[in-house]
């Protein structure tokens, strides 16, 4: 029982909690995710099991996809709705299409980040949230990270909710590379307008490849495993890397590299240090390579396939 699982994560439940329940219904005990959503989020959460929870590494980088609703009027002190206001809504009376988009653009592009206090960042070994929830707060290095998509999703032809209470709901979409915190960004935007503002709503829509249309639920899982049809939503080790390239090899290369051998490739164009699918010649994966290209081999750096 090896390969990926595309999760569509409850709200309320922590990343751990749900590989705690994957264990559980599969009764496996190698199973991990390949990156954190917040307890308060819902959607995509990759899920690896058996021997492909050694390819987390080459997971954990992909581009992120989310649906988010971004309150203006106050912010929070965790940047999200679990938060405590930091002041009373500001009453605004709303802002221009011009004005929203240049808050927008100004947020795409290649960034900076300071990482929020509540987040599972480490600082001398410790998670930021556990030192936020002692009252503790401590310097954070900015982090970059490149925001490819921010845009307005119209809701009924309108660009903000006007919730009567001084607060206005505007919708977004958002396409980021791996580390951004759209709790930040939500921040961020509302500091374009003036405004206090934080994170209501988040839904992941998309990790890499894997939309949340390919994504079951807790209980679906149950279901499917009970009636032995869980090769229908488990996805092969080789096809969770579907982005890198790949070679096959012989039986007796296979062999080789099951065990722990590098192997010679040909009329290539991979830059050094390429990491590469190792596959036999039924295209199952073996291992994950990397590329040597000084002497023209890919020597194996994870085997999911070891020698029997």
């Amino acid at each position: 029982m090896d390969g990926l699982l595309v999760i569509d994560k409850p709200p309320g439940f922590t990343s751990h909690d749900v590989v705690g329940r994957v264990r559980h219904t599969l009764h496996e005990r190698r199973v991990g995710h390949t990156g954190t959503l917040d307890p308060f989020a819902t959607g995509v959460l990759l899920i690896l099991v058996g021997r492909a929870t050694r390819l987390a590494q080459f997971l954990t980088a992909d581009d992120k996809e989310y649906e988010a609703i971004i309150r203006l009027g106050y912010a929070t002190t965790t940047g999200d709705r679990t938060g405590d206001p930091l002041a009373a809504p500001a009453g605004a009376t709303g802002w221009s299409e011009k004005e929203i988009e240049s808050a927008l653009s100004s947020l795409r592009g290649n960034i900076s980040q300071v990482p929020p206090m509540y987040s599972a960042k480490k600082i001398g070994g410790r998670k930021l949230y556990e030192l936020a929830r002692r009252g503790e707060e401590v310097e954070r290095q900015s982090l970059h990270v490149c925001i490819h998509e921010f845009a307005a999703i119209r809701s009924d032809g309108q660009l903000m909710k006007d919730n009567g209470d001084g607060t206005f709901d505007f919708k977004v979409r958002v396409v980021c590379s791996s580390g951004t915190y759209v709790r930040t960004l939500a921040e961020d935007f509302g500091k374009r307008l003036h405004v206090g503002a934080h994170l209501a709503e988040l839904r992941r829509t998309r990790v890499g490849n894997f939309a949340i249309d390919l994504a079951v639920n807790l209980d679906e899982l149950k279901i499917r495993f009970a009636e032995e049809a869980l090769g229908t939503i488990l996805v092969p080790p080789g096809s969770a890397l579907s982005n890198l390239p790949f070679v096959h090899l012989s039986d007796e290369n296979a062999q080789k590299v099951r065990n722990g051998v590098g192997v010679e490739v040909k009329a290539v164009e991979w830059t050094a240090g390429t990491y590469v699918k190792m596959c036999d010649e039924h295209g199952s994966l073996i291992a994950v390579g990397q590329f040597d290209a000084e002497k023209g081999v890919v020597r194996p750096r994870v085997v999911v396939s070891p020698a029997e």
